[in-house]
């Protein structure tokens, strides 16, 4: 559903939201590890996400990437996944089609609708802080 850069800016931010949250940054090397990611591959989408204001990059011998806490309820997973994959997610035919339309559905498009429309309610009312108190919480996990 989401592209491998999408998945990993989502890991990526979450734990970064979990480290400011402990009012402390964290490295490319530490991102790395932690959401199991090639350094040069997560230093594109961590660009990104700095890029697109979802993240902050801070140099110098104590820098690293950070989000302010007071931003963590405001940044929702619909900005990391349109910084990264854009808006086809929502768009998109769910078997692939180039031509499927509203006029010219394919055999699963109505039913895809709905879960779309369910996935883009999803995106759009969870922030960052909910994701990382559910790991804060031990609700749910980072990296098993």
């Amino acid at each position: 559903m989401f592209s491998k850069a999408c998945q990993y800016g989502i890991k990526a931010t979450i734990f970064i939201a979990n480290k400011s949250q402990e009012k402390s940054r964290v490295n490319l090397n530490d991102i790395s590890k932690e959401i199991n990611s090639p350094i040069a591959f997560t230093a594109k989408v961590l660009q990104i996400l700095s890029k697109n204001g979802i993240i902050d990059s801070v140099k110098g011998a104590t820098g690293g990437f950070e989000i302010k806490i007071d931003r963590l309820d405001k940044i929702m997973l619909s900005h990391i996944v349109d910084s990264i994959d854009g808006n086809t997610i929502y768009t998109n035919c769910g078997l692939g089609f180039d031509n499927c339309s509203e006029i010219m559905p394919c055999s699963v498009h109505f039913k895809f609708k709905h879960i779309r429309e369910d996935l883009k309610e999803m995106l759009e009312t969870t922030s960052l802080l909910d994701l990382s108190n559910n790991i804060n919480n031990k609700m749910a996990f980072m990296k098993r």
